[in-house]
């Protein structure tokens, strides 16, 4: 038959949305962990020196948002205790039990790294008196003192760890989709594509929280954003966010092509439920007018004021989009009924373990750290000991 299907709904499907706010904010927040990992190592690996000014920062920022990333999981399951099971009786053949010992690796990793980088400004100031001195020799393992071999040393570790760290973060947000991807009953979600689009989405929302918190935080220093690393991020942004929508759009273009069963249901969700939040803020609000607006930013000569602006525009507008892509990923794939024959309903409720106000209040977590982090490390290449 030809036209709409038949829409109705089995009594087991009403009210069978499980996954819900979290498990959207879930990859949100991991994504930024990998977006802003790749701007650290693209200075520290790859010798963009141009990115010197945010490098710092971005590895700070890394750092606050994977040690909160799963925060909203613990919220999400009704005994978090339960999560420590994965350590005390591991289960290597469990895909979502990987996550834990990926996580774990990579918060280690990280944690090493910042130390490293901070290592000749905690040891400047390991010699204080009182309760921050003691703090500062705790940091610094003890050592109160750097040495030009030392330094070089800390110089090759941090290379090294950096290119550790590049798989690391590939595999630590494309493991997200892949949990998307292998959930064979769901059309939405099953497919090879979701793990890589996951992963260019992230670095996307990454780079994008940065350009935001380096103008804001230059703002509240009363420090002049340098112009050429405003432009390298806006054009690393304007590469990922062609790769992340031009992979995004083919997975829709293939489903269509194959016309499979399901694929006439998928398009009424795309049209109908998900209309405005797949249309208009992921594709047209989130994608094609920061492509625009990004292409116009990356200008050289362009007054570095407009510049400002429209990469906080473009940052802005990117991070809705990512959100909006998470949304309808998490969220509008469950709304298809088991039997494809109707739509189940989401309202987010404000309250409660798992609302509005708790996601809220979860995103926050990470910027307090980093403003704690701010408080005993030199978070910007001007405030640094060694001046590099």
């Amino acid at each position: 038959m030809h036209g709409h299907p038949i829409e109705f709904m089995f009594p087991n499907d009403h009210g069978s949305i499980a996954w819900t706010l979290m498990i959207v904010l879930y990859p949100y927040i991991t994504g930024l962990v990998a977006g802003a990992f790749v701007v650290a190592a693209l200075y520290h690996v790859f010798g963009k020196k141009e990115l010197a000014p945010v490098a710092r920062f971005a590895l700070a920022a890394s750092f606050s948002f994977c040690a909160f990333a799963t925060m909203p999981l613990l919220l999400h399951l009704h005994q978090p205790q339960r999560a420590f099971n994965i350590m005390f009786t591991p289960n290597f053949t469990s895909a979502m039990a990987g996550f834990g010992f990926i996580y774990s690796f990579y918060l280690t990793l990280l944690g090493v790294e910042i130390l490293l980088v901070f290592r000749d400004d905690i040891v400047a100031r390991a010699n204080r008196r009182g309760v921050e001195g003691w703090l500062y020799k705790v940091l610094a393992l003890g050592v109160t003192n750097q040495t030009p071999g030392s330094r070089a040393l800390d110089h090759k570790w941090i290379s090294a760890l950096s290119v550790i760290g590049i798989p690391a973060a590939c595999v630590l947000h494309g493991y997200v989709g892949f949990i998307f991807g292998g959930i064979k009953a769901n059309p939405w979600w099953s497919t090879a594509l979701m793990p890589v689009i996951f992963l260019c989405s992230a670095i996307v929302s990454g780079v994008a929280m940065l350009i935001l918190l380096y103008v804001i935080a230059s703002k509240f220093r009363r420090v002049q954003v340098d112009d050429e690393c405003l432009r390298s991020m806006m054009r690393t942004l304007w590469l990922f966010l062609i790769l992340a929508v031009a992979l995004e759009e083919l997975e829709l273009l293939n489903m269509a092509y194959e016309s499979g069963a399901q694929w006439a249901m998928l398009s009424r969700l795309i049209h109908e439920k998900l209309h405005f939040s797949f249309t208009w803020l992921q594709l047209i609000l989130g994608s094609v007018v920061p492509f625009f607006l990004l292409l116009i930013g990356m200008r050289r000569g362009l007054h570095p004021g407009v510049r400002i602006g429209l990469g906080t525009v473009s940052g802005l507008l990117v991070l809705i989009q990512v959100m909006s892509m998470r949304w309808n990923v998490v969220i509008g794939g469950q709304l298809l009924s088991k039997s494809f024959r109707g739509f189940n309903n989401y309202l987010p409720e404000f309250g409660g373990r798992e609302g509005l106000g708790v996601a809220v209040l979860v995103f926050c977590l990470p910027f307090v750290l980093m403003f704690a982090l701010g408080k005993i490390l030199p978070l910007w290449k001007t405030d640094a000991a060694d001046g590099h």
